[in-house]
């Protein structure tokens, strides 16, 4: 398999070329919304993985609140640090029971290998969703956020996230197919689905 590039600020950059070029209306979100920010902080993929469940269903700013809870439970929040705490501890964080304890079990699969994430980083889409899916509490879109912004993949497109197809419709007319729309900007969806998750404000 061919290597898999990964999201720089260079190909960031060459990403917002191709954008402008490609969409008009990108162009036009492009101008307003200012360069893509989406590698500006870097986060350990487990950190990643385990956000994506806590983001799962709720709001930013809910998730944002229950995250600093959590952070104040685990600082370095790593695999081991999870697993020195109990569910009821996590559950306190304003996390569901079920949320706490998928977050638990992907601590212990990390830990003991069945889950290799740096495996998962060399496979191909398919692959790496998965695997990904194989552990409890994670479907589809975490699977699809952790490419994003985990492994920082340049062309992955969410079609289920809610979000990205809100933001299709108000820039693409009420009966636009996110697919559809999305064509111009391969191989670069990931960076113009920043851009549609930034124009919800």
């Amino acid at each position: 398999m061919s290597q898999i590039v990964r999201l720089t600020k260079p190909i960031v950059r060459q990403a917002e070329r191709h954008l402008r070029q490609s969409c008009p209306v990108m162009a036009s979100l492009i101008e307003k919304l200012g360069p893509c920010r989406l590698v500006d902080r870097r986060f350990p993929p487990f950190r990643i993985l385990a956000r994506s469940i806590v983001c799962q269903l709720i709001s930013a700013k809910a998730a944002e609140a229950v995250e600093g809870r959590i952070i104040a439970l685990v600082p370095n929040y790593t695999p081991a640090e999870f697993l020195a705490v109990s569910l009821e501890d996590l559950r306190a964080t304003g996390l569901s029971w079920a949320k706490a304890g998928y977050i638990i079990e992907l601590a212990k699969r990390v830990s003991d290998g069945r889950l290799d994430l740096k495996a998962i980083a060399t496979a191909s889409e398919a692959e790496a969703v998965a695997t990904l899916k194989a552990v409890p509490g994670i479907g589809q879109w975490t699977a699809e956020m952790f490419l994003v912004f985990g492994l920082r993949w340049p062309d992955v497109l969410s079609l289920g996230d809610v979000g990205l197809k809100r933001a299709a419709r108000l820039l693409f007319g009420e009966k636009a197919d996110l697919e559809a729309v999305a064509r111009p900007w391969r191989p670069y969806r990931s960076v113009a689905s920043w851009y549609l998750w930034r124009s919800l404000g």
